[in-house]
């Protein structure tokens, strides 16, 4: 078998191709739950570069305990392929649903538990031992989640609008990010510092309970995917189907090449966000020595932009091709990374929401057709093992390494031009990844009609 998607053939696929698309509770649902999830995620990303190095790793000075904060958020990222390949083997195996219902738990208790957790002031090591713990779970549970998610309104979406119908996931992440940010936003405008240092902090890692809430919501209200429901009547029919490899291990076996192309190419869309969000948040307050409201504020608006960017480009995607639009994103972010630092070192506040807004603008090109480019690679069979895997292998290398690598740089070289340097470096690899990957990323999406 080569890794070209395998196109399933069923004589009903016309019926539902005509159809509007994925019904509106599953298109809720799918948002909900990855804006929730993300929002837990990003509310540790914001939390790592202000409050969690003083509090858990007060031994250290002040730039290595922010290091050592970034270090912990890069181990949930470590943890996340792991959540995608143990997601994706249950996910082929027993549907799309009930594991996206784990996922939700998983990350509503971890966070919550981080919300609740002594500093090291008060239980020493034992803090930041439960902190990188919790923060495993946190990568665990997201690994799985963002593939069901998107099978969810993929697999049940028209082939000619699918770009558009799974950008909704890359909106309920986006949101995630929104409100993650937001929490903090608001809390710094109504605490003061010291009131943030003391216990503020925590308000948003408690409502992580709400996910345990979504989670049960999520398993009551909607039913498994179309194609995975094809595919389990297929496997009661045909008992050799049924009996097929463990799906982790085929997809491994028959489809590395892509999960690497796959994971390569992610690498700068997911290292971009976070060098805005952690690496620029801790630039701005504590080189550009700007307040953290302000910075937050600047933030958190060009967060906006995604918003309305990441639909059309995805539509977009449904004409043009899903590997154009992310090549045009990925050019566009590596040229304008050399401007948008020389804007942000101005330390004017509206020249740098201009860098940021224009920088997410290339950003959204490749974000907003990413899970219907993902989804396609793969046949349905292992589709959950091979997107989550695909996408999880770059986490690591993208969004995970960013915020340690931002920091360390301007450590270093005490320039943000090194942190341009590091984006077009990233840049080369995801651009690179998708050339190779393109031939076969416009069959698949040709096949998986």
């Amino acid at each position: 078998m080569t890794d070209t998607a395998q196109a399933d053939p069923d004589p009903a696929r016309g019926a539902r191709t005509e159809s509007a698309g994925p019904p509106r509770r599953v298109i809720t649902v799918a948002v909900l739950a990855q804006a929730v999830e993300y929002f837990d995620f990003f509310v540790f990303a914001t939390a790592s570069a202000i409050f969690l190095g003083p509090l858990f790793f007060s031994q250290l000075s002040g730039t290595a305990a922010t290091l050592a904060a970034f270090g912990t958020f890069a181990v949930g990222f470590v943890a996340r392929p792991l959540g995608g390949a143990v997601a994706g083997h249950f996910g082929d195996r027993y549907g799309r649903k009930p594991v996206l219902v784990a996922s939700n738990l998983l990350m509503g208790v971890s966070t919550f538990v981080i919300g609740l957790l002594p500093t090291a002031a008060a239980i020493g090591w034992a803090a930041p031992a439960v902190l990188v713990a919790m923060r495993i779970l946190q990568g665990f549970a997201l690994g799985g989640q963002w593939g069901g998610a998107s099978l969810l309104l993929t697999e049940g979406s028209p082939a000619a609008r699918r770009g558009f119908f799974g950008s909704f996931v890359q909106l309920g992440a986006q949101l995630g990010l929104i409100g993650g940010l937001s929490s903090y936003f608001v809390l710094s405008l109504a605490f003061s510092d010291q009131q943030m240092l003391s216990w503020g902090w925590r308000i948003p890692f408690l409502s992580g309970i709400v996910m345990v809430g979504i989670g049960l919501y999520i398993h009551r209200t909607i039913e498994d995917t179309p194609m995975f429901r094809r595919l389990e009547a297929e496997r009661s029919v045909r008992p050799a189907v049924a009996t097929q490899s463990a799906p982790i291990v085929r997809v491994v076996r028959e489809h590395w090449r892509t999960i690497l192309l796959a994971g390569g190419a992610f690498v700068l869309p997911n290292a971009v966000v976070f060098v805005i969000v952690s690496g620029m948040l801790n630039y701005g307050v504590q080189a550009l020595e700007l307040r953290r409201d302000a910075v937050l504020g600047v933030i958190l608006a060009a967060c906006v932009c995604p918003l309305f960017c990441i639909p059309y480009f995805a539509h977009l995607s449904d004409r043009y091709g899903r590997p154009r639009l992310f090549l045009l994103g990925a050019l566009g972010v590596a040229v304008w990374a050399w401007p948008m630092f020389a804007l942000i070192d101005t330390a004017n506040l509206w020249l740098m929401l201009l860098a940021l807004v224009v920088c997410f603008v290339g950003h959204s090109m490749m974000f907003g057709p990413q899970v219907a480019l993902y989804s396609e690679l793969f046949p349905t069979e292992v589709r959950y093992s091979g997107a989550s895997l695909g996408y999880q292998v770059g986490t690591v290398f993208g969004g995970g390494l960013a915020p340690l690598v931002t920091a360390s740089l301007l450590a270093a070289t005490h320039t943000s031009w090194s942190v341009a340097g590091y984006i077009d470096a990233l840049a080369v690899i995801s651009v690179t990844s998708m050339l190779l990957l393109r031939r076969q990323a416009d069959a698949g999406a040709k096949e998986v009609q």
